[in-house]
């Protein structure tokens, strides 16, 4: 299996981080994305990805990081770009939970980062809350140019196709085991397996047994169980295509 989101470079990990990575050993979680968000954990996760192989380095900036120096951040990630080794660009995005106050450069941010996919043939992972239809009308105006996932999807499975429509995978993490989380549900049973990618998020998101405690990327099996328990099929197959469809996305083809 692979995590193909993961922060396991935070200091929620910081005392037992090799324990964490036998663990997903264990699991058979033999890659794990780990992913950047900002300037320091863009290092932290390059840093990391150098010293153990079973982690695949991303570079981003998260919506939270949306200011008024917008312009040089995305200068300064493509200097990055240009001389680290990464597997996408993210994670970016839009964010407006706590309100649009800096909407417009969270837009700018986010759009940059578009380019820079395109630029340097690299996948996207788009994070994405209270902003569904902003993400879209960016999204939409490089389909067939800019390919990537929806990190975390938490929207309607509606949405969820037309994302696929722009050449996007979906990605579905801890939430799926929660009780309540009918549409999650709903998408994981009734979508092309094939664009299906799964995740932890971890430290964040933990699914059930361990909902409310600290995730790491080895849980990423739970939610591999319950998309095969919702679509009725062998745990085997999901681990088998959700690792064929992350391979393929994040170009890890030359990595096995």
């Amino acid at each position: 299996m692979i995590d193909t989101h993961s922060h396991l470079f935070d200091i929620a990990f910081v005392h037992d981080l090799d324990q964490c990575i036998n663990r997903c050993i264990e699991a058979k979680v033999h890659k794990i994305v780990l992913v950047g968000f900002s300037k320091e954990t863009n290092e932290l996760a390059q840093k990391l990805a150098q010293r153990y192989s079973i982690f695949y380095p991303t570079a981003g900036l998260h919506p939270s990081e949306a200011d008024q120096n917008y312009e040089k951040e995305l200068k300064a990630l493509e200097e990055y770009i240009k001389t680290h080794k990464i597997y996408a660009i993210g994670e970016c995005g839009l964010d407006y939970h706590y309100g649009k106050e800096n909407e417009i450069e969270q837009k700018k941010i986010f759009e940059g980062q578009v380019l820079l996919a395109i630029k340097y043939n690299l996948p996207l992972i788009v994070h994405m809350r209270d902003a569904t239809l902003d993400t879209y009308t960016i999204l939409k105006k490089y389909r067939g140019k800019v390919k990537g996932v929806m990190h975390c999807y938490s929207g309607s499975l509606e949405m969820a196709l037309e994302f696929m429509g722009l050449g996007f995978y979906i990605s579905l993490g801890g939430p799926v085991t929660f009780k309540n989380a009918k549409e999650s549900k709903r998408i994981a049973q009734s979508m092309d397996i094939k664009r299906l990618l799964i995740e932890t998020d971890c430290p964040y998101l933990a699914p059930v047994p361990y909902r409310g405690q600290r995730n790491e990327s080895s849980y990423v099996v739970k939610v591999a169980e319950e998309i095969a328990k919702l679509r009725n099929i062998e745990l085997e197959e999901v681990e088998r295509i959700t690792e064929q469809n992350a391979i393929q996305l994040f170009g890890m083809e030359d990595e096995l």
